[in-house]
């Protein structure tokens, strides 16, 4: 028994909503064929694409990870092989690690005798990513699973309405950003009133959606937190980021852990726009950069076969 399934990449934090709001991204993603074995084990046996090594040992790797969850929760009598075919580059901010541990996982459900649905399998989604990123969060699993704008807390995931019309681009210049090396830019302490300017933030970014209310966004989408300590680690920064919202894009911020930048524009010629001029900031900067433009309300990972 064998299935193929593809997760789409994805904008995880969305800015304002760190670790737990992401939306998927229409055209990037990694793929997983697994099958189904009498051992009762996990392996892999090939990775192909990724531009540096990834580990083999289950353990160590997201996809493995998330099947050794699976396999010990529901206590499977049979095992799983897994082969990778990465399309999203590693340490970019496009949910790489993440696209592998769900194409894996649902690849995996199609082969239960009884497949779960997709919100019972993001707690094993977050088993296999807290391997890269050495902690648990939804913000790309989430809307990996679901497709869309997600709200992914501890336990749960919530999808957000977002208007069609809406786009966002994601510039990922060529250059990489480890997601621990850009965690540890965070360590330190916050100001209480940086929190509440920062929940301000996401409150009117979510009811901007939920409302298709531009003007809600706009207000919103800026990130007060967590930007501020991360942006010195993208060299070009402010420069993409101004360019974005020059050509009209409600705001912008790091995808993910970076060094992709996203903006949110209210229709797709204008994303087109902002990400000409994004990508160009950043050759002035000295990068070479791939420019991405999808529906906000990106789509889920999906069996291929």
């Amino acid at each position: 028994m064998e299935a193929r399934a593809f997760s789409p990449g994805s904008v995880g934090n969305v800015g304002v909503g760190f670790d737990i709001l992401g939306h998927s991204i229409a055209g990037i993603g990694d793929i997983a064929t697994v099958r189904r074995i009498d051992e009762p084990v996990v392996r892999i046996k090939a990775i192909r694409g990724a531009v540096t090594d990834l580990p083999l040992e289950a353990e160590r790797n997201t996809a493995g990870g998330a099947l050794i969850s699976l396999r010990e929760a529901l206590a499977l009598p049979f095992g799983f092989e897994i082969e990778l075919d990465k399309g999203i580059p590693l340490g970019s901010g496009l949910g790489g690690s993440a696209a592998s541990c769900v194409a894996a996982l649902v690849a995996a459900n199609a082969l239960l005798d009884a497949p779960l649905d997709a919100h019972a399998l993001y707690p094993h989604a977050m088993a296999g990513e807290a391997i890269a990123s050495g902690g648990r969060h939804g913000d790309n699993v989430g809307p990996m699973l679901l497709g869309g704008l997600v709200l992914a807390t501890a336990d749960r995931l919530t999808k957000i309405a977002v208007p069609a019309a809406w786009h966002a681009v994601v510039v990922h210049p060529h250059a990489v950003l480890e997601t621990k090396h850009a965690r540890a830019a965070l360590a330190g302490s916050y100001a209480l009133k940086e929190f509440v300017a920062q929940s301000a933030q996401l409150a009117q970014v979510l009811l901007g959606c939920e409302r298709g209310d531009a003007l809600l966004v706009r207000a919103g989408l800026d990130d007060l937190l967590v930007e501020p300590r991360r942006a010195p680690l993208i060299e070009g920064f402010a420069a993409v980021k101004q360019a974005a919202l020059d050509a009209g894009a409600m705001g912008a911020s790091i995808s993910g852990a970076g060094p992709s930048v996203f903006a949110w524009c209210e229709d797709e010629a204008t994303a087109q726009t902002a990400g000409d001029a994004m990508s160009a900031a950043f050759s002035a900067a000295g990068f070479d950069s791939d420019v991405h433009v999808s529906p906000v309300a990106g789509p889920a990972a999906e069996v291929l076969a």
